[in-house]
């Protein structure tokens, strides 16, 4: 867990007072660090959340994208696509949900070698219980009003859009 600093100063506004003074202006420093610094908060609150469901960040998106789909079952290059990682990354949550019972995994008859993640019941049951966890604390954003969570996620959707991310469609 990250554990609060309790600093007497912010380390991030510290450091841009001096990159302005070395290098010039210092808006685009401060707030990317500051992103970096509120994702290992958000993660740290996650994995605190999901600790007793025996469940990472990670895996506990794989069971939601799961539990979104039709069928209850994906490929796994689309559960990578959808969560923006590389193949690595799913394989090995995979492996780990299968282990915990969360997850089954078949071949996909539609694609000889590709391979289908379906969530089980016990997947479905971890998924309601985390999930309860995760909303309770707001996703680590009870510090901020409903507004500006909203306008957060607009500012931040215009960093991904301005990177490619995602296409620019009307409805997100």
């Amino acid at each position: 867990m990250v554990r609060p600093l309790g600093l007497p100063f912010d380390p991030i506004e510290r450091a841009g007072q001096t990159w302005e003074e070395r290098f010039g202006p210092a808006s685009a420093m401060r707030a990317a660090t500051s992103v970096f610094r509120v994702q290992q908060i958000l993660l740290a609150r996650f994995d605190e959340a999901l600790r007793p469901h025996a469940l990472t960040f990670a895996r506990y998106e794989v069971l939601v994208l799961l539990t979104f789909s039709r069928t209850g079952e994906l490929p796994l290059k689309v559960i990578g696509s959808r969560l923006m990682v590389h193949p690595t990354s799913v394989t090995n949550a995979i492996d780990r949900l299968v282990a915990a019972g969360y997850v089954r995994r078949r071949p996909n008859p539609e694609d000889g070698r590709g391979v289908l993640a379906g969530i089980t019941d016990e997947g479905r049951a971890v998924v309601t219980t985390a999930t309860a966890a995760l909303t309770e604390l707001d996703f680590g954003l009870a510090d901020l009003p409903e507004d500006e969570r909203a306008a957060l996620f607009d500012i931040l959707r215009r960093v991904r859009l301005g990177a490619g991310d995602v296409q620019d469609t009307p409805g997100g």
